[in-house]
């Protein structure tokens, strides 16, 4: 019993004593520290990433977004005109018995048949598909005896291959670079601000020289964030792709 009696203060001497020392060794609370906000330069613009999202910059992105749908759209509705206008001259030319030889028709189809195989040597746009769809229905045409139609849709892939060929020779002499696509039309831009333009798609390529915000420029092609402008006086050279904007009016 006495035993017991001795015991017992000292347990609890022990525990209280631990509580005290487990207080002090215990790590102590860090107040929370707001993260602090990246900021880089590209240019002569200055950006900066937000931990949290910029409201402003999600209503622009879903406006484009919309915007480029009712583009979308518009496109897809005048193509699909250009595609009946385009069925309805082939019929006309079958029942009006063009004067077209067969010979004449054979022609043209070798010379479009040339002109695909520059047309898929050029990157970007969807050209190569339609091209591709019309050469096969000129020879649907020409196997119906419809020589005149076979030679109309021949030389429409012929115009297709030249519009292309005439971007590729826009974009300077030292043709596309590696991972740059053409655009299917030369895109009305304007600058954001005052921004450098460049000899090539990256920081690392030297200044050609500056264009001032509000500055007309003409997209001719892009990689993954550069792209490749030419300004109303002629001169060439790349541009950071948040430095420009669709032009207003366009």
């Amino acid at each position: 019993m006495k035993r017991r009696q001795i015991l017992g203060p000292v347990i609890v001497s022990c525990v209280s004593a631990c509580t005290t020392l487990g207080g002090l060794w215990s790590t102590p609370e860090v107040p929370p520290v707001e993260s602090t906000d990246t900021l880089y330069v590209v240019d002569t613009v200055r950006v900066e990433t937000e931990s949290r999202v910029d409201s402003r910059l999600e209503e622009r992105v879903a406006a484009l977004q919309l915007q480029l749908l009712e583009r979308d759209a518009q496109l897809a509705d005048l193509q699909h005109q250009l595609d009946a206008t385009q069925q309805e001259v082939v019929r006309n030319m079958a029942k009006l018995q063009s004067q077209a030889s067969r010979a004449e028709a054979a022609s043209g189809m070798a010379e479009a048949e040339i002109a695909m195989v520059s047309l898929r040597s050029v990157p970007g746009g969807g050209d190569v598909e339609r091209a591709e769809a019309l050469l096969a229905q000129s020879n649907e045409e020409f196997n119906k005896g419809n020589f005149g139609g076979a030679l109309y849709l021949a030389t429409q892939v012929r115009a297709l291959a030249r519009s292309r060929q005439a971007l590729l020779s826009g974009v300077g002499g030292e043709g596309l670079r590696p991972g740059e696509s053409l655009f299917a039309l030369p895109i009305p831009l304007e600058a954001t601000g005052r921004s450098n333009v460049r000899e090539g798609p990256g920081l690392s390529f030297r200044v050609l020289f500056t264009v001032e915000g509000g500055a007309k420029v003409a997209g001719q092609s892009y990689t993954a964030q550069w792209v490749r402008i030419v300004d109303e006086q002629g001169r060439e050279g790349w541009i950071y792709q948040s430095l420009v904007r669709s032009r207003e009016g366009t």
